[in-house]
């Protein structure tokens, strides 16, 4: 080969995407346990997908994906986690506590990456942060100690508020830290909150029921599989009502919600792919630090705001990550 073709050829492939190097020698299938359909989930999936790939995972060549979604229905976890082991995955990815316990419940040697879960600790999910045990990793959301702290947005868009409500399952093991969390940020700003248990769509159309009655000015909506199947229809009737809505994540606010703040779900998919990487590459999920988000996001709607009759101070414009106009 001649000096010239030789510099030629070792060029073209330092060119070439570090994957290429990097290629796993052997084919991959992982089970997603969901909570709502992959349609429903386009953004989180292709995050997760986007970070494989970045890892030199290609579907159809050398991995597989099967997902499996409860359709907001947390009690078809199990029956789903069952599936997935007899499918003979590597390893399952979860969103949420009872899809993770599930997981954890139908197998202890598959590995299992929670990409998201609202509370590892305290639901027999992990033993701790820094060692996870068992065949479990994954990234919390943060959601209790970011409860509260939409009280105090909501606070400071509408000082006048004096009564609000907390719309979530209470079902979810992740439920309870988080109503304490927002009663005690709403003592404290002297406002009144009252529990919404929603834990079908028939409680969520009873629930606005009983805040027009109550006359809420706010409600604040939590994280649970119930809530996301039923995403279109709170934010609808919450425009229908004129209520002021506050969200745990921004696909609520893009669809017509008021604000959200929470953490970037799509991020947390993203980096679950390096864990599924490590593991993969023969980490065991027992000994890799459950992992805290770095990515959090204010998003407010002035669309929605403005037919909400609502003046959103420059103070939390200046603040906010986005905003939808």
């Amino acid at each position: 080969m001649k000096r010239r073709e030789f510099i030629k050829l070792v060029g073209g492939a330092a060119a070439w995407p570090l994957a290429a190097w990097a290629q796993p020698n052997r084919t991959y299938r992982i089970g997603i346990l969901e909570t709502i359909p992959q349609a429903s989930n386009a953004a989180n999936f292709n995050a997760l997908r986007k970070g494989l790939q970045q890892l030199g995972y290609v579907e159809g060549q050398n991995l597989f994906i099967d997902y499996r979604s409860a359709d907001g229905h947390a009690d078809r976890f199990p029956a789903l986690a069952q599936e997935l082991v007899q499918r003979r995955v590597d390893l399952i990815v979860t969103r949420g506590t009872p899809a993770a316990q599930a997981a954890k419940e139908t197998t202890r040697t598959i590995p299992v990456v929670m990409a998201a879960i609202g509370e590892p600790l305290g639901v027999g999910v992990v033993a701790s942060l820094a060692q996870p045990g068992s065949n479990i990793t994954g990234l919390s959301a943060f959601v209790t100690e970011l409860a509260g702290k939409r009280i105090e947005l909501m606070k400071e868009m509408l000082p006048s508020i004096s009564r609000v409500a907390f719309m979530q399952n209470m079902g979810n093991p992740v439920s309870a830290p988080q109503w304490a969390a927002t009663q005690a940020v709403s003592a404290s700003l002297g406002i009144a909150i009252e529990l919404f248990d929603v834990r079908s769509a028939q409680d969520i159309a009873h629930a606005f029921g009983m805040a027009a009655d109550h006359k809420i000015n706010v409600i604040s909506v939590g994280i649970d599989a119930v809530i996301q199947a039923n995403a279109a229809m709170i934010i609808e009737t919450a425009a229908m009502h004129k209520i002021a809505t506050s969200y745990p994540s921004r696909e609520f606010v893009d669809a017509g919600g008021l604000l959200s703040y929470g953490v970037s779900y799509p991020d947390l998919y993203r980096r679950s792919a390096g864990l599924i990487d490590k593991i993969f590459k023969g980490a065991n999920p027992g000994d890799l630090p459950v992992e805290q988000p770095t990515k959090l996001e204010l998003v407010i709607n002035l669309k929605t705001a403005k037919a909400l009759d609502l003046t959103v101070p420059a103070s939390l414009l200046s603040r906010a990550d986005e905003i939808i106009e």
